[in-house]
């Protein structure tokens, strides 16, 4: 099975290091990756953290798709009950105005911060997700001016003009995102990296339901999980272990960035390992790059997708390149 092969980058924060550095970062890996022949890439939305830098995915997305030329650059994505529906059509048109074919919409529903800083970012007027269907539709309704005339918002109309927009993606890792998706018509992106459940049966489900749409014909659904590729399985174990070293510091309410190896296996211990490669609720895979590659093959085969969205996070820059470099190798 032919696999295409994508980035979700969440611009990752390492201990000591600056957000301006983890934005640099986000734009040498986005050229890297076409290069390397990625065909989409997507950057996520995080707010009031030390160890994620994109909190702007509409401010980034401009800048990758001018330092690149073939990717598909997109948000992966905005949250959207923190916003007005309008505001965001009007934005990613102008985003598709300046690279028409070339960008993505992808829809969350996650607060993407704790409670203070979802109030903080709906500046008190913040929609609850049990509006979020609603705001979808509404969203789609003025990305392609589809309102009826006799509707309230009618005669309201998301600028610019065109003749193309971007297709709506709904991101989910669990919940009924899948289920919002097939109503709607829009793409379905299961975020395994976030749930570490097996997702399969949400993507079945969402397939089942579908309804098509302009963008989307027929379903399309694709994985989002993390990978960590070195060139030894022990190594990509040791890289892995920064990830896991943060997430469990900050479920003790501690966002420190993200910690080195050396940090992280003297916390966990040297015997610690990640969830054994064939686990289809993992949140990550983990090896060297016939390992993972057979791995993300295997999942792919699971889920009945061609695509996959690979997230990697990686205390150093350099390891989450190469991590990458050795995906495409083998993959692509």
């Amino acid at each position: 099975m032919a696999l295409t092969l994508g980035i979700v980058d969440q611009s990752p924060v390492p201990t000591g290091g600056t957000g301006a550095d983890a934005i640099r970062n986000t734009l040498e890996l986005a050229r890297a990756a076409e290069r390397l022949g990625y065909t989409r890439y997507w950057l996520a939305e995080h707010h009031s953290t030390n160890s994620f830098a994109g909190s702007a995915p509409e401010v980034l997305i401009p800048m990758v798709a001018a330092a690149t030329s073939t990717l598909r650059v997109g948000a992966g994505g905005v949250l959207l009950p923190h916003y007005s529906p309008f505001k965001v059509a009007e934005q990613f048109r102008v985003l598709e105005a300046l690279f028409p074919g070339r960008i993505d919409l992808g829809i969350g529903r996650a607060p993407g911060g704790d409670a203070r800083t979802a109030a903080a970012l709906g500046y008190g007027r913040a929609m609850g997700i049990g509006q979020f269907p609603e705001q979808v539709a509404e969203l789609i309704g003025w990305l392609e001016n589809s309102y009826d005339k006799r509707h309230p918002w009618g005669r309201v109309r998301a600028l610019p003009r065109g003749d193309t927009v971007p297709p709506v993606w709904l991101l989910g890792s669990g919940g009924q995102s899948g289920a919002y998706a097939a109503e709607l018509g829009c793409g379905y992106t299961f975020a395994q990296f976030i749930s570490g459940e097996d997702g399969a049966h949400a993507v079945r489900d969402y397939r089942e339901r579908f309804r098509p749409s302009r963008h989307f014909p027929e379903p399309r659904a694709s994985l989002a999980i993390g990978v960590v590729c070195a060139g030894t399985a022990d190594e990509a174990v040791r890289l892995a272990s920064s990830l896991e070293l943060w997430r469990r510091r900050l479920g003790l309410g501690r966002d420190r960035g993200i910690p080195s190896p050396a940090e992280a296996l003297a916390e966990l211990g040297e015997d610690w390992r990640p969830a054994d490669l064939g686990t289809n609720g993992a949140r990550a895979v983990v090896g060297d790059p016939s390992q993972v590659s057979a791995e993300l093959r295997r999942l792919a085969a699971h889920y009945e997708v061609d695509e996959v969205m690979t997230v990697t996070v990686t205390h150093d820059f350099a390891a989450r390149l190469h991590s990458y470099q050795l995906l495409a190798g083998a993959l692509l």
